[in-house]
Parts: C-alpha cells; structure tokens; sequence
C-alpha cells in the first residue's frame, strides 16, 4: 500500500464543515491529493452527550434516562429532542429540500429503529423474569453508534457535492446478522475500497462483538482510529482538534503565554490522558506506539501550523518542562488506620476494589506506613459510597477526603537540578499549601 495516513476529526471541529472542507479535507499535511487518506469521524459537538450523558457534568442523555426508570418514558422525551436537534443539523449542512430530505431520512431511520427497540425492551423488562441491568451494556453501544453514523453519512454527501469521491464506511454494525471482532469489522469494510481513488469517511464508533464502550467508554472512536491506522499500516496517524496540543491551556494563561509543543512523546500523551485531558486514550495510542506509527495533533482552524508531532523515542534537546496541565474538583481520599503497619497490601487491594467497584478514577497515590491517600476524579456522591463501603470494612479506620488540586509539569526529559524546590518556593510564596509532591 502507497504512503497513507488514518485521520480522526473531533466533535467540534465536525460541527463546522466548511473548516473540515478546506482546511482539513482540501489540505493535505503530506502530498498535493486528496486521496491516499482515511477520515475517523466522531459526533458532531454535544451529540453524544445528549445520547449517553455529559461528560463534564455527568447530566444524563437518552443512556441514563434509560437505564435509571424502566417504567418512566421519559428517555423517549429525549430521544425526540435529540432527533430535532440531528435534523435542525442537517438544515444548516444541506441546501437543496431534496438533500435535506434525503439527509432526514437517513438519521430518522435509525432513530426510529432505536426508539422501538428500547420500549421492545422497556416492556419485556417489566416482566420478572428479564433483568434491564443485562442489557444496558449493548443500549449504550446502539445509542453511541448513532452520532457518528450521522456525521459521517452527512459528510460523505456534502464532500460528494464538491466533487471529491468520498465514501461512507458504516462499522457500527446496524442491523448486522453477524458479529465480528473489531479487527474482523474494520478489514472486511477496507477490503473493497481504493484508497487512490476514494476518500473513505469511517464512523468513529465502531461495533464489536467484545464491545468497545466495555473497556474504552467514551474513548471508543480513538480505538477505531487506532486499529484502523495499524491494520492499513498507516505512515502517520493524525487528529484534528479545535486547538493545538499546548504549553498550558490559553483560555487559562492567556493565548499569548502558550505555544503549541511541535514535537513530544508517547510517555507525555499518557501522562496527559491520566490528567483528563487526553491527545489520545492510552490503549489507543499502545498500538500506534508499538508499530511505530507517529501521531500529529493538529488545529482545524490552522491548518498552515504542522501541529504536534507524537512519537515513541523522542527526548526533548536539554531537559525542560514541556507542558504544565492539572485538573482541580479532585479529592485527597485518605485512610489512615494504625493497623496498617506491615498489611499494607490487604489494604491497599481493598480500597482499589472499592475504588473500581465505583468507577472513581485515580488520578495520583500517596502511601506511607500507616496512610493510603489517592487522588480521585469522581462526584462527591461516589466518594461518599466508597467511603461508607470501606468504614464498613475497616470500622476502626479514619477516612477523610478534602477537595484539592493538582498541578502537573510534564516533559520528555525533567532531570533539572532543584526544580522540586523551586517549585515548592514558588507555590508557597502564593500561599498555596502543599498536600503532597511527586
């Protein structure tokens, strides 16, 4: 196979079409055509959120509607809204009624299809024998498939109407007779496709018979892009955000204080994915990392900039500090129990079952003789739970938990003499009380 990279293009970038045309689609990063590429294409912004629930605020979508009141239709309220929204979509996209139509028709299908699927389900689950909870796993991968299958069906149709030979390559599986592994899925949909004469626009969900979301969740559409650039044996995978992967977050510093950070490594990108603030989930980027594929994180809205460049050997040229990140509403929860001292592993296996059996995500640790603390991304609500299911378990126990933040510098190479001190010192004369340092 000829030189070809495998490209993913976020929600918000989605959104504006016009931005993905010409700065994306009609400006190749490696050569003068069109082709010899293939697009990864996630929801437009605030779709999926709207069918699974908010990612930032955890605010239910269609998903938790669903899954939290068998006998409430409250999820078909939902669902109507979320189908007015895909539509209102469409008539800013599409020109001609006959597109339009054409477009409505497509996504109102599936949505028609989903709505009698999940009140199928609704009313077999009112029924004793049939459990909800054995299901919510397969609701969630249909309802995910849904705003990829959108975007990307539109895209093709719109790129199709400027001349450009692209084609829509469905993996979410909708209304399949068989099922397949992802990799199975991904090779027997690439089998017929001509990358020096098609474009191929892949939807970012891709449906599996181990499931995606069990594993990756909301991470789904970078696992796709992932397989898909080691399977093609892709030269260079590449992401296109609305922003560039930088030295701080300019809405927070100030556009001026930040730069974008040219060149990094694989080790930062996991180190940034643990923060929350992910260039590419890390079992998706152990793929590419292990193929020695680059990865190039790219801004939509700059397309003369060469954006990021992501690979496994890179050592920045003198030690410094390439990116400060952090993330605040976390929480210190520490257990403290005298009887620690010398059973620290039995402690240490419970508290994490704990910790998983809640879904809190870890984000630091701290141990001692007698003292666990880890650093939780997690509402105060599942903090509380974890915390009642240990005192449970270990009655003589202090636990306390106490909102913090953390900051973070991160580099290829961070061997600079007394940066800890001065860090320390720099912090302190801010009145910024220390809990704990790495």
């Amino acid at each position: 196979m000829d030189f070809h990279t495998v490209e993913k293009i976020g929600g918000t970038s989605m959104s504006d079409y016009v931005a993905v045309r010409d700065n994306v689609i009609l400006k190749p990063v490696h050569s003068t055509s069109l082709y010899q590429r293939i697009f990864v294409v996630s929801a437009y912004g605030g779709i999926t959120n709207l069918l699974l629930e908010h990612k930032k605020n955890g605010q239910a979508g269609i998903y938790g509607q669903f899954a939290n009141s068998v006998n409430d239709d409250g999820w078909q309220a939902s669902l109507e809204q979320l189908k007015q929204e895909m539509l209102a979509i469409n008539a800013t996209l599409f020109d001609s009624a006959e597109t339009i139509a054409k477009a409505d028709a497509f996504i109102s299908e599936r949505l028609d299809d989903t709505e009698r699927c999940l009140a199928d389900l609704q009313r077999l689950c009112q029924h004793g024998h049939f459990s909800l909870d054995g299901h919510l796993a397969t609701v969630r991968e249909m309802l995910a498939s849904i705003g990829e299958a959108h975007s990307a069906w539109n895209t093709v149709q719109l790129l199709q109407q400027d001349d450009i030979n692209a084609v829509f390559v469905d993996l979410t599986g909708w209304q399949t007779d068989k099922h397949m592994t992802l990799d199975e899925r991904i090779e027997t949909a690439f089998a017929k496709i001509d990358l020096n004469t098609q474009l191929p626009i892949v939807t970012g969900y891709a449906h599996s018979i181990d499931g995606l979301m069990s594993t990756f969740d909301r991470g789904y559409s970078e696992m796709t892009f992932s397989r898909l650039a080691v399977l093609t044996n892709a030269n260079e995978a590449i992401i296109h955000k609305e922003f560039h992967l930088s030295s701080a977050d300019p809405r927070l510093v100030g556009e001026d204080n930040a730069v974008p950070i040219g060149r990094t490594n694989y080790d930062v990108a996991d180190q940034l994915a643990n923060l929350g603030m992910e260039a590419i989930h890390p079992k998706a980027a152990k793929g590419l990392r292990k193929n020695e594929i680059p990865l190039r994180v790219r801004n939509t809205f700059e397309p003369e900039h060469a954006g990021t460049l992501i690979t496994g050997d890179y050592v920045s040229s003198k030690p410094c500090v390439e990116i400060i990140a952090g993330c605040k509403g976390v929480y210190a929860f520490e257990v403290f129990d005298q009887d620690m001292a010398g059973e620290i592993d039995s402690y240490d296996k419970e508290i994490l079952a704990q910790i998983r059996r809640f879904k809190a995500h870890i984000v630091s640790k701290d141990i001692n003789a007698n003292t666990i603390t880890h650093y939780l991304t997690a509402s105060l609500k599942k903090i509380r739970r974890i915390r009642d299911a240990l005192q449970e378990r270990f009655p003589d126990a202090e636990i306390n938990q106490q909102k913090v933040a953390i900051v973070s510098a991160i580099g290829s190479d961070m061997k600079i003499p007394g940066i800890l001190a001065k860090t320390v010192a720099a912090l302190a004369e801010k009145n910024i009380s220390v809990l704990a340092m790495h």
